[in-house]
């Protein structure tokens, strides 16, 4: 496991929860600040960081995190963070006032794709930074195998960081590996068996899911902040009526309006399908099972 670059943090950690104790691994002073970017990443660290670290996020509920801004509340938690976790690539601001010693990238823990395809690779795995511009689908969370690779990372981050409690979180991550595992077996069996394999979103931001089960995505746009153009909107119309897509996606916070309009004119209805981006109702597994219910209804999936 590649522990390089945890190391420098280790003198963070230790300051901030000073006071524990090595033999028992109980803190009697405060306990370590790890700041998470956005939902997805706040929940697989609170998973693997447990009781022994505090998790915050950068990023309110509700607002899509393309769109978060970094003010003093979101600086000062970056500067009291003793880690990190963040995804290059998702929002600029954070890509630019991490610490690189004190920052974790969860996109070089895994095997990227690129934006809008699956043909080719960005960077393997193990990598340990990024260009400035990316050109990889940040959107790694919403493939279970991978996000399984980051919880076994981050728990390596973890352990490096702060030995007094390196079991506990190799434990942790190892359990929630397992969990995600789990629930990658789920999708796999959910979706072997459908009439149309092709899934029309609003934006590509399912990428990951299409190539870890051999789906087809036609995002209407790339990115949630593009207008598609009218060519696009008939490009994407023809195809949805020639493969018989029954069911336009629709995100929760992104406006429903062109796929609307998309289902109306291609005779489809619409639903949907939680890129995860923000908090949802229950949690990260619990809404991922939504969403497969969801695919399984909309592509005539048998199991």
């Amino acid at each position: 496991m590649r522990v390089a670059g945890a190391l420098a943090g280790a003198t963070l950690l230790a300051t901030t929860a000073c006071g524990a104790d090595a033999g028992t691994g109980a803190a009697t002073g405060d306990t370590p600040q790890v700041v998470a970017a956005f939902y997805p990443l706040q929940w697989i660290t609170e998973q693997v960081g447990g009781s022994d670290v505090q998790v915050s996020s950068l990023t309110t509920p509700g607002v899509e995190p393309h769109d978060m801004e970094l003010g003093a509340h979101q600086m000062a938690q970056l500067e009291d963070a003793a880690l990190t976790v963040y995804i290059k690539g998702v929002q600029p601001a954070v890509d630019e006032a991490v610490t690189p010693d004190t920052a974790f990238d969860a996109a070089t823990a895994v095997r990227t794709i690129p934006a809008g395809g699956h043909d080719e690779h960005e960077h393997e795995e193990g990598e340990e930074a990024h260009d400035h511009e990316v050109s990889y689908d940040p959107h790694l969370w919403l493939d279970p195998s991978r996000f399984a690779a980051v919880a076994t990372e981050l728990g390596e981050r973890l352990a490096a960081a702060d030995p007094a409690h390196a079991q506990a979180f190799k434990d942790r991550a190892a359990k929630t590996a397992a969990s995600l595992t789990a629930l990658d077996e789920e999708f796999s069996q959910g979706l072997a068996t459908c009439s149309t394999r092709t899934m029309v979103t609003a934006h590509e931001a399912f990428g990951y899911l299409a190539d870890r089960y051999k789906l087809k995505q036609v995002g209407i746009t790339l990115d949630p902040e593009s207008e598609p153009s009218p060519a696009r909107l008939a490009e994407v119309a023809e195809l949805a009526k020639r493969e018989k897509v029954t069911t336009i996606f629709t995100e929760a916070l992104v406006s429903p309006k062109v796929a609307e309009v998309l289902a109306g004119e291609v005779g489809a209805k619409t639903a949907v399908l939680d890129p995860l981006e923000s908090a949802p109702s229950g949690d990260y597994a619990s809404a991922m099972r939504d969403n497969l219910r969801t695919l399984q209804t909309a592509l005539g999936c048998t199991t």
